[in-house]
């Protein structure tokens, strides 16, 4: 069978003979070189910051309940103090806009630093890095061991590695399934081995997807399979603020002695070095430009600074700037002021229009909601005692986690009468309950004429003198 760079086309308009264009490219692996700096604690604090929000909401309690849980048996979703119900999609809905146009407006102001610094990629690439730097060692020791032939160190050295990110990969496949199911009932049904059979899938499923994504697979995800990538380029312009070399002071690039004068040799500021190359996860020049592959985390920066440091000539040949700003030589102040312009605007207004809609909607929602549903099979009938009755069932919600009682009235004809199945028109619900009630509505045969009427159901708990309100039509035949 062929090879992939066997299986090409010729280049397109390449007139040379034998020019050739792979299908595609096979994977280079990546050595990362480590590198310090400020933007690398940075990323540093971001890993811890949300790998604390990860591992530990699901261990978080509220009320005697997990704080955070999706209970997808039950139909909630557990949120500190709220209780959200499939009925309230909205919310999610707001919520997954107001997230899509805040990484719209980041994006637009400073590129992809939420690709950089937070993305889950990102964050457990970086773990997996630091596992693979303190059982392996840096670059070049990574680089001499993977050319090594096989021998019980290499095989030592390989399984620690192994062993460690498939510790990770299981603890946060657990901590995953935590958000779906109780995690202190896991953590018993885990040690004892009695895992539900999608319990065990997902542990595995997640397990193998962080250890794959992680250990193995890495920049790919960023390059092919992540869509921000690819449609990145509709949201920066000129104006945004992104990891640039600053080609106008670097270039022409060369090596030399530090005592050499750059200006009389003909140079740039650009050594050479390659550094800036050797420390980028996705394994990119940053020199050539900005690239989709770029995924704004500083580590360039970090690693020219140094260099620039060590040189003694000023910090910033590599920063965040935008592309006018490089053309330009605008300084720090002049550039700042053109992050507000036009685009920004609108995808500001934009969320803060819809951040105001989401919390108007959070503070009128309703604690207790009520649903009339006419039973159908029995439309209307003639009962003892001279009685027209149509039956009802009421679907009540209790969206608190206070038990509620709620009392029931019925308003629309002269004389009408309501009674629960038991006889009564008060009801008990429980915190955080959906409860079905039957109910009959009951009129004098001669109380009104023949057709369809209508009704309104009224719904009051000792806290709402006003109640909730539902109509409904009562059927005289």
């Amino acid at each position: 069978m062929s090879s992939p760079r066997e299986r090409a086309c010729p280049a397109a308009g390449g007139d040379e003979e034998g020019s050739e264009q792979a299908l595609y490219e096979v994977r280079r692996k990546i050595y990362p070189r480590s590198v310090s700096g400020v933007f690398a604690h940075w990323r540093v604090a971001l890993v811890f910051l949300t790998q604390a929000v990860f591992y530990g909401l699901p261990w978080l309690t509220w009320n005697g309940r997990q704080a955070v849980l999706f209970d997808l048996g039950a139909r909630k979703f557990y949120l500190f103090g709220m209780v959200l119900w499939p009925q309230d999609i909205i919310y999610l809905t707001l919520l997954l806009i107001l997230s899509a146009l805040a990484l719209f407006l980041f994006t637009a102001v400073a590129g992809r630093l939420f690709c950089g610094y937070a993305c889950p990629q990102t964050v457990y690439t970086e773990i997996f890095m630091w596992i693979e730097r303190l059982t392996e060692g840096d670059r070049f020791a990574r680089i001499r061991l993977d050319a090594a032939p096989w021998s019980w160190r290499k095989l030592g050295r390989k399984g620690a590695k192994h062993a460690l990110w498939l510790a990770v990969a299981t603890w946060t496949g657990f901590t995953f399934i935590g958000y779906f199911s109780p995690i202190r009932e896991l953590a018993g049904l885990a040690w004892q081995g009695a895992l539900g059979p999608w319990q065990w899938f997902w542990l595995v499923f997640y397990s193998f997807a962080t250890w794959g994504n992680a250990g193995f697979m890495r920049e790919q995800v960023c390059k092919y399979m992540c869509p921000y990538a690819r449609f990145q380029s509709v949201m920066v312009d000129s104006d945004t603020y992104v990891v640039t070399y600053d080609s106008v002071r670097g270039d022409p690039r060369g090596s030399r002695s530090r005592r050499i004068d750059p200006r009389e040799a003909g140079l740039g500021d650009c050594v050479n070095c390659s550094i800036c190359v050797q420390v980028c996860p996705t394994g990119i020049d940053i020199r050539d430009g900005l690239q989709y592959e770029c995924i704004g985390c500083g580590a360039c920066i970090d690693a020219c600074d140094q260099v620039m440091d060590k040189m003694q000539y000023p910090r910033g040949l590599i920063r965040y700037a935008s592309e006018r700003a490089i053309e330009l030589r605008l300084d720090a102040k002049q550039a700042r002021r053109r992050v507000l312009r036009p685009r920004v605007l609108v995808y500001g207004a934009i969320w803060l229009a819809l951040a105001a809609v989401f919390v108007g909607l959070l503070a009128a929602r309703q604690p207790l909601r009520v649903d009339v549903i006419r039973d159908r099979s029995v439309l209307a009938r003639e009962v003892e005692g001279g009685m027209i009755e149509n039956v009802y069932q009421l679907q009540l919600m209790n969206a608190t986690e206070r038990a509620m009682r709620v009392r029931l009235d019925v308003q629309g004809l002269p004389q009408l009468r309501v009674q629960g199945a038991d006889g009564g028109t008060d009801i008990e619900l429980a915190p955080a309950s959906n409860r079905l009630w039957p109910v009959r509505v009951s009129l004098p045969v001669d109380g009104a004429r023949s057709g369809t009427h209508r009704i309104e159901f009224i719904v009051r708990d000792g806290r709402d003198a006003d109640g909730l309100r539902e109509t409904s039509s009562f059927i005289v035949p």
